[in-house]
């Protein structure tokens, strides 16, 4: 069988089907410019449908709103997980998005006055390109977790859905940001549970308190995140690569709510033992499952342009100078704190596309200009 790699013609492809590559298509739309979303996951919203069951965000509904729709429910509560999920697939509807799901792509060139986008044996020419894809991609463990006994149930926290994939038996959750202690106070509830890594102190608030909503939260999410620490401004600049280094400070659990848990704290995991986890103090924990909260790791290897740091990809506000029609939203920090956030995403894909509209037609080979695709397939 002979497979047709004939190129598909596209003016702008936006890889990456989340919050950060709808609100793209939602600026594209609004200037009448042609774009295509693609999207590896085979229904929109998978990202968030695929994490743990009881995650619920810690921005409140008045500020996870896309541009161009409210997200819905009373605006001072915080969603879950499927909400954001359902919300995304319903923004998409709504303004009939192009995205084509179940294709992921794993090349990334430049040919010419365009780039070629690979995904398997499908191939799209464009002038633009936006990578709208989150900084860490790929969940990461510590090389030394192969060498636990393979009685040892390991799963990243990426994979951890409820209470139900654990065996019998204690449970180590290494890594002690938000996710970790999240997924720690809900083992706690049917396992003996420790909890390794450094303390990142946490918000001197209740987040469910009155004067969280009304005062801490307004405060961060108008203010603090999304204008006071930018890269535009000398504090912003400053804490930037403190906030992209280190772990969050915790969100929603209190150090008192691991305590009256019953969870054990414990030193960092620093190696395996016979088969159990070593941890720095030279203690070995015999537990039955260990959920990996360790982060994710960048995977920017299927770019094959030369606008890669050390950490990130070389932009300014998703803009990459080098590599004229490429562009990046949904960085943590790519701008401000709270392009993190949704609605600091949305400003960061407005910024992006009023770029690619400067990039006149009159400057692209005519012949590739075309209406913009239909409805979304």
């Amino acid at each position: 069988m002979t497979v047709n790699c004939e190129p598909e013609h596209v003016e702008t492809i936006v890889i990456g089907g989340g919050q950060a590559g709808l609100v793209v298509g939602y600026h594209l739309m609004r200037r009448g410019l042609p774009f295509l979303i693609l999207d590896a996951n085979e229904r929109i919203g998978d990202s968030w449908r695929m994490r743990w069951d009881s995650l619920r965000l810690f921005s409140p509904r008045r500020y996870c709103g896309l541009a161009g729709l409210r997200f819905p429910g009373p605006p001072r509560s915080y969603p879950t997980k499927d909400e954001v999920a359902d919300y995304l697939e319903a923004y998409a509807t709504r303004f009939e998005l192009p995205v084509r799901n179940g294709v992921r792509v794993d090349r990334l060139v430049r040919n010419g006055d365009k780039f070629t986008v690979a995904a398997g044996d499908r191939r799209f020419d464009a002038d633009n390109v936006v990578v709208a894809m989150a900084t860490h991609q790929m969940p990461w463990v510590p090389p030394f977790a192969k060498e636990l006994h393979p009685g040892v149930l390991q799963l990243h926290g990426a994979e951890y859905r409820n209470l139900s994939q654990l065996q019998k038996g204690g449970v180590l959750v290494v890594g002690a940001g938000n996710s970790g202690a999240e997924i720690a106070l809900e083992t706690a509830s049917g396992h003996d549970t420790w909890l390794a890594g450094s303390d990142n102190g946490r918000v001197p608030f209740r987040i469910d308190s009155a004067a969280a909503r009304w005062i801490f939260i307004p405060l961060m999410f108008r203010l603090i995140a999304h204008h006071v620490l930018t890269v535009n401004t000398p504090i912003g600049r400053m804490e930037r690569p403190k906030i992209l280094s280190r772990g969050a400070p915790l969100v929603r659990v209190e150090p008192e709510d691991l305590v009256a848990a019953g969870i054990e704290r414990a030193a960092e995991v620093t190696g395996v033992r016979k088969g159990h986890p070593l941890l720095a103090d030279g203690r070995v924990l015999e537990v039955m499952n260990v959920v990996w909260c360790t982060g994710f790791r960048s995977d920017y290897s299927w770019i094959h342009l030369p606008v890669l740091g050390d950490t990130e990809p070389m932009h300014h506000r998703g803009i990459v100078a080098g590599e004229p029609g490429l562009y990046f939203v949904g960085l943590f920090f790519l701008y401000a704190m709270s392009s993190g956030f949704l609605r600091g995403v949305s400003r960061d894909a407005e910024h992006v596309v009023k770029h690619i509209a400067t990039r006149t037609r009159s400057d692209l080979p005519q012949a590739h200009l075309s209406s913009p695709p239909g409805r979304a397939r």
